[in-house]
């Protein structure tokens, strides 16, 4: 076992690291959900008890996972299965694994509607269109299998493309090189949305405080999009951990991810609402957000189409970020369970992700009557990805920790065996086995009820 880990690939730098971690957590969540929730539950008020929820319960989560994953340096079926190896608490991986591909599988169909958007910028047929015209034209690429499927498959090409190519050459290149640009990218929006006449009416939509509109379940909302938004509960974070170097501080980069995923969520409603207030658009969430409200936006901008290409360049890159990250979970666990190359690890993932993903795409189209509960296959894969297998991770991950997992090993992780002094291990603990169980719990119950 010894020889296996010595060999082992990892981060070559703790930014790389960092720029990859952080990755795997800013998604499409960011930008066309946690906004527009903000927006409905008060504002700042939202904002306010979202920090909190980060702080009580997704950096704990974190710290729950990278725990797991540096402490063993395995995957997570591996890992636990050295920390416990008197118990069947491994077989848990399995929901984990099933929720990374299901996962994968429709977000991918959303990231294909992304890259048609971009490309349909950049060849100068985006703009010029009434509201009503990219309601259909949306409505017609969702209703269309081949176009469905051919721009996921695509999609899924890039992204295993660069898993392909390892943790070093794949991942942390890429991560190294899209997260600054990401950032950069969300700037120059927000400097511009900023600009815009009336553009403060969406900055008091997102940000001014109004406790009278924070309903109970728009706090219990803000918890939901908290551990959703930092992909927590299908060992992502305890894939990437077991890459990093034995003397990272993990308290710091746990902080650090936290810090940076709730700075894009921010600054994505700094660069979406003050334009949809400027040009008198309505507020909203999710697809039609990202593919009606803003083409309509910016094709009356100066500059439109620069604008427009850059946009779905950003999401293209929290969206690659994000899936190359949910890729890594069943890839490190096929190559170290069954013993296989990174190649034929990859390819077998690759399968899965497409069968998914292929259901996924035609589920608007040609497999429409094909519901559960009312749902399409693309929403029954969504909520149980959201609702089941994250949450169900999440609880089991941090109840594990909190309770179980020897308090020595969480002290030794948390300091670097001594060598860092720790003011957050009674912290962490206290929220694993209270705060983190309940919390979960209450987002289960708003989801179910």
């Amino acid at each position: 076992m010894t020889e296996l880990n010595t060999e082992r690939a990892g981060f070559a730098t703790r930014l790389g690291a960092i720029a990859a971690t952080a990755g795997s957590a800013i998604g499409l969540g960011n930008i066309w959900r946690f906004p527009y929730e903000a927006g409905q539950n008060g504002g700042g008020a939202y904002i306010l008890v979202y920090i909190v929820c980060v702080a009580l319960l997704g950096i704990p989560v974190i710290l729950s996972e990278f725990i797991i994953g540096r402490s063993t340096h395995k995957n997570m079926k591996g890992a636990l299965r050295q920390l416990s190896p008197d118990s069947h608490v491994y077989r848990f991986t399995y929901v984990c694994i099933a929720g990374a591909i299901i996962t994968l599988g429709f977000y991918a169909v959303v990231c294909g509607w992304v890259i048609e958007y971009l490309y349909q910028a950049l060849t100068g047929r985006l703009l010029g269109h009434t509201p009503e015209q990219y309601n259909t034209m949306f409505t017609d690429l969702v209703g269309s299998p081949w176009r469905g499927v051919l721009w996921s498959a695509l999609f899924l090409a890039v992204n295993f493309w660069v898993m392909r190519r390892g943790v070093k050459g794949g991942i942390e290149r890429v991560s190294r090189v899209m997260m600054p640009l990401l950032l950069i990218l969300l700037v120059i929006f927000c400097i511009r949305s900023l600009m815009l006449p009336g553009s403060l009416a969406g900055v008091r939509f997102l940000l001014v405080p109004d406790f009278g509109q924070l309903t109970w379940q728009g706090a219990v909302n803000a918890m939901g999009q908290a551990f959703m938004s930092l992909t927590l509960g299908i060992s992502g974070l305890v894939t990437y951990s077991s890459f990093f170097k034995d003397d990272a501080p993990l308290a710091r980069d746990a902080t650090t991810v936290a810090i940076l995923d709730t700075s894009v969520a921010i600054l994505s409603g700094l660069v979406i609402f003050p334009a949809v207030f400027s040009f008198g658009m309505q507020p909203e969430a999710g697809p039609k957000l990202i593919f009606e409200v803003l083409p309509a936006i910016f094709q009356q901008m100066t500059a439109g189409v620069i604008w427009a290409i850059l946009f779905f360049l950003l999401v293209f890159f929290a969206s690659l970020t994000s899936t190359i990250a949910l890729s890594e979970i069943p890839i490190t666990f096929f190559q170290e369970e069954y013993h296989m190359s990174r190649n034929a690890a990859t390819w077998w993932c690759a399968a899965a992700v497409g069968f998914i993903s292929l259901l996924s795409a035609l589920s608007f189209n040609v497999l429409d009557k094909v519901t559960l509960a009312g749902m399409n296959l693309f929403d029954v894969f969504n909520y149980a990805a959201s609702n089941v297998f994250m949450l169900l991770g999440g609880l089991v991950t941090a109840v594990y920790v909190g309770w179980f997992l020897d308090r020595t090993i969480i002290h030794d992780q948390l300091t670097n065996h001594g060598t860092l002094t720790s003011r957050i291990e009674r912290y962490t603990i206290f929220c694993l086995r209270y705060i983190a169980p309940i919390a979960v719990a209450l987002i289960f119950w708003s989801v179910v009820c």
